[in-house]
């Protein structure tokens, strides 16, 4: 029986998960939306990745990464929680050992993570602000009626991109609304599009950094090819974009998993039913809200209190 690890990256809009031999390579994959509900979106994805498997593999260790990290974690029983950064370095370090920097722009959250000699020195991620992220993208792609995929190639067949404010969502969209008045063409308000996701970017989570070549550039926008040209313009340099870009997390976490004590997963998990919930605890003046994780009518987890007595909370 070959031993597997098994890596998930649950984010705010799409969950992903390898499973990874004991060489690091990716036995099996998959991408899929969180749709809002973390806990099912895992489910079914480890039924997926399952089903893309070879049945002699065992998994004994599993990580995992991403805003529901805490509670995915719990849920599978992880023998690794691990921060996005980490996760995103690593993964991408096993890919391509000489990166020094990354550029990643999924949903709804944005990184840049600077690496010296394999090792992250410095990094940032996007706050309030959505114009460098996929949200932004697909809402003016509704917007201007083009499906979502198609907006790279639209953007590389301009010819004079529109200028778009790239300084937030709210005058983005507005500048966006004017040119279409204006009646600019469709093609070069997208190609604009696409390079105010990129000036936003730099802008803020870029600003101050040390952007370095070799330049890696994942997450779901770089599928985007109308991004990847505005980075490789503004930057004056080549951007790398793997094939597994959006993956990177989940290999990251699956790639640590194996350093940690081994773990007997078992894929029956799926059939399980976990609930989640939240209690005020009035044991003393901080009045924690604590998160409540049970599988069944059993509490598996609770997180959320200040002190010991928000443990006594179920």
């Amino acid at each position: 029986m070959k031993k597997g690890y098994l890596g998930i990256d649950v984010g705010s809009i799409s969950t992903k998960g390898v499973i990874i031999d004991e060489e690091g390579n990716i036995v099996s994959s998959h991408y899929m939306w969180t749709n809002g509900n973390p806990i099912e979106a895992v489910k079914s994805l480890v039924f997926k990745l399952k089903n893309g498997l070879n049945k002699d593999v065992k998994i004994k260790g599993v990580g995992v990464t991403g805003s529901a990290r805490k509670l995915i974690g719990t849920i599978l029983g992880a023998n690794l929680v691990k921060n996005e950064i980490t996760a995103h370095a690593v993964g991408t370090l096993h890919v391509k050992p000489d990166t020094k920097t990354i550029l990643e722009i999924g949903g709804q959250d944005s990184k840049i993570i600077i690496i010296d000699d394999g090792v992250v020195v410095d990094y940032a991620m996007n706050t309030l602000c959505a114009a460098g992220t996929g949200s932004f993208l697909s809402s003016q792609a509704k917007r201007l009626g083009v499906e979502i995929e198609d907006i790279g190639n639209i953007a590389i067949s301009s010819k004079n991109p529109s200028k778009i404010a790239a300084r937030c969502t709210v005058f983005a969209e507005s500048d966006l609304v004017h040119k279409i008045q204006a009646g600019h063409k469709k093609e070069d308000i997208i190609a604009g599009l696409c390079k105010a996701v990129v000036g936003n970017y730099l802008n803020n989570i870029g600003k101050g950094k040390k952007i370095l070549s070799p330049i890696v550039f994942q997450g779901g926008v770089s599928k985007n090819i109308g991004v990847v040209e505005a980075f490789k313009e503004e930057l004056g340099t080549d951007i790398y974009v793997d094939p597994n870009g959006h993956l990177m997390g989940a290999l990251g976490v699956a790639l640590l998993s194996k350093n940690e004590e081994e773990i007997d997963f078992d894929f029956n998990i799926v059939d399980l039913k976990f609930t989640t919930s939240s209690r005020e605890c009035s044991g003393c003046p901080n009045n924690c809200e604590v998160i409540i994780v049970k599988k069944g009518n059993e509490v598996i987890d609770s997180w959320g209190n200040k002190c010991e007595r928000g443990m006594l909370v179920k």
